[in-house]
């Protein structure tokens, strides 16, 4: 990737993208070819939220990523290049794809900031092939958006990626790029009205109680054989309003009930939109500096403070809790290891959200920088956090258990930057929304000693958070 001189005030200096961009033309005609320009810039404070709202139409893929603790926010709007696949190798050819469009990018404007420069937007599916034909996403995405618009610490980003061609006119294209950052601009005093619920929201468990709780009565009998040692069942409940979900409205209720959560939508420019509030971040890679999450063993929140403490210390000193907590931790310790990487274990603690909180075990390590983040994604996905031990063995089991299609649910959502810094969350607690219907997802993680009405409870409690969101 090329990357040019930095301009502040870029749109002040409007003759000098002008020239710029007629020399990236002239290089074209020259070469019979095409070339993609990431301009970046500062501009004033606007909630990306807001711009997705706003700058969205509905046959354009779009893809939202909120980490409130960390004041970061990005939102992705249509695409300048995709790549859409199935298969098992589409960690690698998802890979290939990122590098081969950095080749033939130019970086133009403001280059140091954070979330300045292309960034790739990235979703996957539980499987490397989903079992349902018409299900709305395949199982890999990876797309760099025309819009990118960015918030960490107080200072927004603006990206607008555009592929110069021989063919394109050059001063009609930079006024359109004007008049569409005008109107992102125009965004800051605006606010949306969120007062709106939908009426006779109507609730259909797929999956009842009784057949969910046979279902870990069987594992357990699977586990008790020493066929796998856990195995996480999902659930999932079908939901119809009288009006159409309201995207942007439920990603801020979202964010205002789950402020320790990843908040994050991805849209396939057909209508159906996946959306969630996940408390667990896959890897995060700053400066070639890893973390990631092993997050498992749950209990939920107390009413009172002296309840609180009581339930976070039966989680800590839980047999069974850490049982489930070390299998996932061992994992990623295990994979990270087989990779070349040398993993550092930080001290456990707990995550505590609204309504439940976990066994928590932050991983580290440095990552050499001819090891693409996606090459570390592929290796872990997925985690005994959501799919069980051991691995293989517990994904089979899973397509035997489940009835419906997981598809995106419990799969790396993220991004990844033209440096090799990413941000892969997985995708749990989440919906796929089409219209007015939504269906919900969640899971809960079986092993020795799990108890088929606590686990169906904590599904439950898990779902009824989400539910409370969709407006």
């Amino acid at each position: 990737m090329t990357v040019s001189p930095c301009r502040s005030n870029l749109f002040v200096k409007r003759k000098d993208l002008y020239q710029f961009l007629l020399s990236v033309q002239e290089k074209c005609l020259q070469n019979n070819d095409k070339q993609i320009v990431s301009i970046s810039q500062e501009i004033d404070l606007v909630d990306p939220l807001l711009v997705l709202d706003q700058l969205t139409q509905a046959n354009e893929i779009n893809f939202y990523f909120e980490d409130k603790a960390k004041g970061e926010a990005i939102a992705a709007i249509d695409s300048v290049a995709k790549l859409q696949i199935d298969g098992a190798d589409r960690f690698t050819q998802a890979e290939y794809f990122i590098k081969s469009c950095l080749k033939n990018i130019i970086n133009f404007g403001n280059a140091n900031q954070p979330f300045s420069g292309p960034h790739f937007f990235c979703y996957f599916s539980f499987f490397d092939k989903n079992a349902q034909v018409d299900y709305p996403f395949p199982s890999a995405t990876i797309f760099l958006p025309r819009w990118q618009v960015a918030v960490k610490n107080q200072r927004c980003i603006l990206v607008t990626n555009i592929i110069i061609n021989p063919n394109v006119n050059i001063a009609r294209l930079l006024e359109n790029v004007q008049n569409k950052i005008e109107f992102i601009q125009s965004l800051e005093n605006y606010s949306a009205n969120i007062d709106y619920f939908p009426k006779n929201l109507y609730k259909k468990s797929i999956t009842n109680s009784a057949q969910f709780k046979r279902s870990v009565v069987s594992a357990l009998e699977k586990i008790r054989s020493s066929h796998l040692s856990k195995i996480v069942l999902a659930d999932i409940l079908d939901v119809k309003s009288s009006n159409h979900f309201d995207l942007v409205k439920s990603l801020n209720n979202l964010r205002q009930n789950h402020p320790n959560c990843y908040i994050f939508s991805t849209s396939n420019g057909k209508g159906q939109n996946f959306i969630g509030a996940s408390p667990e971040r896959l890897i995060s890679i700053n400066n070639q500096q890893l973390i990631t999450d092993a997050l498992a063993g749950s209990a939920p929140r107390g009413k009172t403070p002296a309840e609180d403490a009581a339930n976070a210390n039966r989680l800590l000193n839980s047999e069974k809790e850490k049982h489930e907590h070390s299998l996932v931790l061992d994992f990623i310790t295990q994979r990270l290891c087989q990779l070349g990487l040398l993993p550092q274990i930080l001290a456990p603690r707990l995550r505590q959200l609204s309504n439940i909180q976990h066994l928590w075990t932050p991983i580290s390590a440095t990552v050499p920088a001819n090891i693409h983040p996606l090459k570390i994604v592929g290796q872990l996905h997925p985690t005994p956090a959501v799919a069980g031990a051991a691995r293989d063995v517990a994904c089979a089991e899973i397509r035997r258990y489940e009835s419906f299609e997981r598809g995106l649910y419990a799969a790396p959502l993220g991004w990844i930057d033209s440096q090799g810094n990413c941000e892969f969350i997985v995708g749990i607690r989440s919906a796929l929304i089409d219209g007015d219907r939504a269906r919900l997802y969640a899971g809960a993680g079986i092993v020795a000693g799990s108890d088929p009405d606590k686990e169906f409870a904590e599904v439950q409690l898990k779902l009824q958070a989400l539910l409370k969101a969709l407006v």
